[in-house]
């Protein structure tokens, strides 16, 4: 976040009040003209529908690329790499999503987003069609959907609201226990959740005649909502809501004397991460075919963490990163090393990333543009912040110095 979009967000008044003072603002003839619309390179930021447009501005050629590559890859790979691979990896990349939205854009690092994903997963076992109809209550499936949305959003948001209050390792410790509460109360009910054998024949719905089990349909189902969420994270964290929840994770004291609310801008943002989580968690229980108590486990509870860290928690694009490692490495791990040993090899490769590079494998890929980049001569680069930056070439160039093109072109 630059300088400028955090000047916009802590002056951003609403209702003609002035937070610096506390005073209505004088009415000037300045002040009375609507504001300008800003420039293409402008970092300030517009709170108003006008932030599509902005975010249309970011598009590089690199993501039309990513974009045609996610679209033809059902079209020339197999069933297995299509849905075993490819649907599995945006199932849990969109739940890892709410976890990288969580901890790296608000500073709250829960381990209840599988927990609620799979209190969504539940909900469509229960209230939809399943392999115990003696409990499943065979609601039409969207209804069932818009209801498993709806309870995983209010479940994260009851789960923020317990542990807003705290930081660090107690926020940790609190999400944890909350996920091994549910965890125990699944085992152990019969009435609701069927106990330990939890539901089985899960299976998403034939709508228009097309039955989104197959692997392509649930491939592309998978991807518009992966990509939905992606859109709507990258939107959200450059509107107003979004810098001052950046803010609040930098300095809530500051935040709180400016006149916002920490606490209510932390609980917002569970909310917003349940309803990922959740549609997540209902793509997920349709990939599975079944939900059980070993499905919201301690096991997963901490790969949907590691699968977020591998990937990076400054992008969007770090936990879709993260699975298709996370997945690659489970379907193909007993071709290098025995599958009792799956978990020693994510362990290590954790380890590894979280040693050299904090910022998962992104920062790994920074820093190898950096080097290509120092390497062609000095140019300087760009971050994904949007900030320029000198890449320490021979050049010497100032990094503030504006420049319209490279060096060496006339």
């Amino acid at each position: 976040m630059s300088a400028a979009q955090w000047r916009k967000a802590m002056n951003f008044s609403g209702g003609g009040r002035n937070w610096s003072g506390g005073r209505p603002a004088p009415v000037t003839p300045e002040t009375a003209r609507p504001p300008a619309r800003p420039a293409a390179g402008s970092d300030s930021v517009v709170p108003t529908g006008a932030g599509i447009w902005r975010l249309w501005h970011h598009v590089r050629w690199r993501h039309l690329v990513v974009l045609v590559a996610v679209l033809v890859y059902p079209w020339v790979a197999t069933p297995f790499f299509t849905f075993q691979i490819g649907g599995q990896v945006l199932a849990l990349g969109l739940i890892a999503l709410s976890l990288t939205f969580l901890a790296g854009y608000g500073g709250m690092l829960s381990l209840a987003q599988m927990t609620v994903a799979g209190i969504a997963g539940y909900i469509v076992a229960i209230l939809g069609v399943s392999g115990t109809p003696a409990i499943s209550l065979g609601w039409p499936w969207w209804l069932v959907v818009i209801l498993a949305v709806m309870g995983a959003t209010l479940a994260a948001t009851f789960i923020g609201w317990l542990s807003v209050r705290t930081e660090g390792i107690y926020t940790i410790m609190i999400t944890l226990a909350i996920g091994m509460a549910f965890f125990y109360l699944a085992q152990q009910n019969y009435e609701i959740f069927n106990g330990f054998q939890g539901f089985q024949k899960v299976v998403p719905p034939v709508v228009l005649g097309i039955d989104w089990r197959q692997p392509m349909p649930f491939y592309y189902l998978a991807l518009f909502w992966a990509l939905a969420g992606y859109f709507f994270v990258k939107y959200l964290i450059r509107s107003p809501f979004g810098i001052a929840l950046q803010g609040v994770r930098d300095n809530a004291r500051r935040m709180r004397a400016l006149g916002f609310s920490p606490v209510a801008h932390r609980v917002a943002a569970y909310a917003v991460a349940g309803a990922l989580a959740g549609i997540g968690g209902v793509l997920l229980v349709w990939y599975n075919g079944l939900i059980t108590p070993g499905s919201v486990g301690t096991s997963w509870l901490i790969n949907i963490l590691i699968i977020a860290v591998i990937g990076g928690l400054r992008h969007p694009v770090g936990p879709f990163i993260g699975a298709i490692v996370f997945v690659l490495l489970q379907n193909f791990a007993i071709d290098l090393i025995d599958r009792e040993r799956f978990n020693l090899v994510i362990g290590l490769g954790f380890l590894v990333i979280v040693l050299f590079s904090p910022d998962g494998l992104l920062g790994w890929w920074d820093k190898a543009k950096e080097w290509v980049m120092r390497r062609a001569g000095g140019r300087r680069i760009a971050t994904r912040s949007g900030e320029w930056r000198s890449s320490g070439g021979p050049t010497g160039v100032s990094p503030r110095a504006p420049m319209a093109r490279p060096l060496g072109r006339q």
